[in-house]
């Protein structure tokens, strides 16, 4: 059978399963084992074990269970709803008020977890029952906080672009000081959607507070210090090269754990609900992730990327007519592949076709980790809708529906970096100088 027919069936199989509502991560097993035992003569068995036990065994992932156990301890002290009650009073007339800090909390928790998962499961879990609790629309916060999520692995450090930096022979450097400034816009369009959709809905959001004279908006702003100070260390420590992520995903715990106390909000009862609430997350997030290594295995056994990347360079296109080739290439690998393995599995063909066409390898980075991006909230193998609809009880389509304006920034923003590649460009050739 053709490869990519092989490829259409696999995915036939996975929303089948998926619509008959079988578990996320063991849906992606079955259509792994499915396309190992009938198109490959690989032991699924045996691939089935190993994936597993690598998809887990990760130093980097231990940071994932330590920063959702923070955010649940956050949830459950009161602490985040001091925070948003300091934050409250400045937001006041920005229009969307609050939901803005959806996108400002992924923003910053992204530059220090690394991860999609981590931040859309930290941030979820901190801002949604606040937001719901003071009245904004579900819709808007979950379509956020989806897409904001994603920030976590576009905003150094990423674990994503130390891996394309290596695919690519780059400079990790490079690749991390290109990421802040798209970064940057993506959070500014994700804040200007959140603004014009409140300027256009207004019986949606709920009603400003009492404006406040300045010594009242500063003493409100003490609620902030106890979780500013803590996210400030998190920072601080990572930047000035003392932790690693997983390290300061550690602080993050003892932090907290230590302000709630301080604040005298830390029972043995919310303590306990709070570890068991990170533990079921942490299962849930790895479980998927085991399903999809496996899966991605199987895609790399049938080469079903090598095969598209091999249509599109057959194609012989200009350089701008690739690069839309190669977006559709992504978004339907994206369906059924992790950001990483699509890099991995398409580098070696890619690569050479973007130097080619006399693109600039950084900027193809930051490209990809967009693309990536959309891979995440592109149904039915979009991550960050599996963290949503888990922590939720949502259907993922509910939430992917929820995403599309926020996805459009996204696709705004490739837009942007295509037609200004300075944008990406400047920053490390402004920092390292312009590379020979």
């Amino acid at each position: 059978m053709d490869t990519l027919a092989i490829g259409a069936l696999l995915l036939a199989v996975m929303l089948v399963l998926l619509a008959c509502g079988v578990w996320i991560g063991l849906t992606l097993a079955i259509v792994g084992w499915v396309g190992q035992a009938f198109f490959t003569t690989t032991p699924p068995g045996k691939n089935l074990f190993s994936a597993f036990w690598e998809s887990n065994a990760s130093w980097e992932l231990a940071a994932l269970p330590l920063f959702i156990w923070m955010g649940e301890i956050l949830f459950r002290t009161r602490l985040s709803e001091q925070m948003f009650e300091g934050l409250a009073p400045w937001l006041n007339r920005v229009p969307g008020r609050l939901m803005h800090t959806t996108i400002l909390g992924c923003g910053i928790f992204g530059s220090v977890s690394g991860s999609s998962a981590a931040t859309c499961a930290t941030i979820a879990k901190v801002a949604l029952p606040e937001l719901r609790r003071r009245g904004y629309d579900e819709r808007i916060a979950l379509g956020s906080l989806a897409t904001a999520g994603t920030l976590g692995i576009l905003i150094p450090p990423s674990i994503t672009m130390v891996v394309y930096a290596v695919a690519a022979d780059a400079s990790i450097i490079r690749v991390f000081l290109a990421g802040f400034l798209p970064g940057f816009l993506l959070m500014a369009l994700f804040s200007g959607y959140i603004a014009w959709w409140s300027l256009r809905n207004p019986e949606k959001t709920p009603p400003a507070d009492p404006p406040l004279g300045l010594l009242q908006k500063i003493r409100a702003s003490g609620n902030l210090i106890p979780c500013g100070l803590l996210i400030v260390f998190i920072v601080w420590v990572l930047i000035a090269g003392w932790a690693t992520a997983t390290e300061c995903a550690a602080y993050g715990v003892i932090g907290s754990l230590v302000t709630a106390a301080w604040s005298r909000q830390l029972t043995w009862r919310n303590f306990w609900e709070g570890l068991m609430g990170a533990t079921r997350t942490s299962c849930m997030i790895m479980f998927i992730l085991a399903g999809a290594a496996f899966l991605t295995k199987t895609m790399a056994f049938t080469g079903i990327p090598r095969e598209l990347a091999e249509w599109v360079n057959g194609l012989h296109l200009s350089p701008y007519a690739l690069i839309s080739a190669l977006v559709l290439v992504y978004l339907v690998l994206g369906t059924a592949l992790d950001g990483i393995s699509m890099i991995v599995l398409t580098s070696a063909i890619v690569l050479p076709m973007i130097q080619k066409a006399g693109f600039d390898l950084v900027w193809f980075g930051i490209f990809i980790v967009l693309l990536v991006e959309i891979a995440e909230v592109t149904p039915p193998v979009g991550f960050n809708l599996f963290v949503l609809q888990n922590m939720t009880g949502k259907d993922s389509n509910t939430i992917a529906r929820a995403a599309i304006p926020f996805f459009g920034c996204l696709v705004v923003c490739i837009a942007i970096i295509t037609a200004f590649p300075a944008i990406v460009t400047w920053l490390p050739n402004a920092v390292m100088g312009v590379p020979k």
